[in-house]
C-alpha cells in the first residue's frame, strides 16, 4: 500500500509545523490533530495511510490512543509509527505492545523517518 495520507497526532505546535513541512516537501498529504479527541475526529473525516503519533499529550496519551486505534476494526490496518521524545528501551517495547509498528525518538531525524516510511509503504 503506497502512503500518501499521513495524520500527525502532536500536541506541540512546533512539532505538527515541523513534521508537516518534512512531510508536505516529501510528497505527503498531511492532517494534523493535537490530541487524542482531535485525533478520532480527523479519523473519521478522512482514514490516513499512516498516522505519527507523539506519547506525551493532555489527556489520553499517545500509547492509550494507540491502542484503541489498533484495536478499532475500522482503523486496525493503518500502521502507526511513534514519534516520541520518550527515548527510553521500554517505552519503546511499550509502545510496539499497544500496536505500533515502529518508534522514532525527537528530535526527529528527517532522513530516518522517511526511511522508516519507505518500509512500511
Amino acid at each position: 500500500m503506497a502512503i500518501r495520507k499521513v495524520l500527525v497526532v502532536d500536541d506541540s505546535k512546533t512539532e505538527l509545523m515541523f513534521m508537516t513541512d518534512l512531510l508536505q516537501k516529501n510528497g505527503f498529504s498531511v492532517k494534523t490533530a493535537e490530541s487524542a479527541e482531535d485525533a478520532f475526529r480527523r479519523l473519521g473525516e478522512e482514514k490516513p495511510d499512516l498516522i505519527l503519533m507523539d506519547v506525551v499529550m493532555p489527556g489520553q496519551n499517545g500509547f492509550q490512543l494507540t491502542r484503541a486505534i489498533t484495536r478499532d476494526p475500522q482503523y486496525a490496518d493503518v500502521p502507526i509509527i511513534m514519534c516520541t521524545s520518550k527515548n527510553q528501551e521500554t517505552d519503546r517495547v511499550w509502545g510496539m505492545r499497544q500496536g505500533a509498528r515502529d518508534y522514532i525518538t525527537k528530535p526527529v531525524d528527517a532522513d530516518e523517518l522517511m526511511a522508516k516510511i519507505k518500509a512500511l509503504g
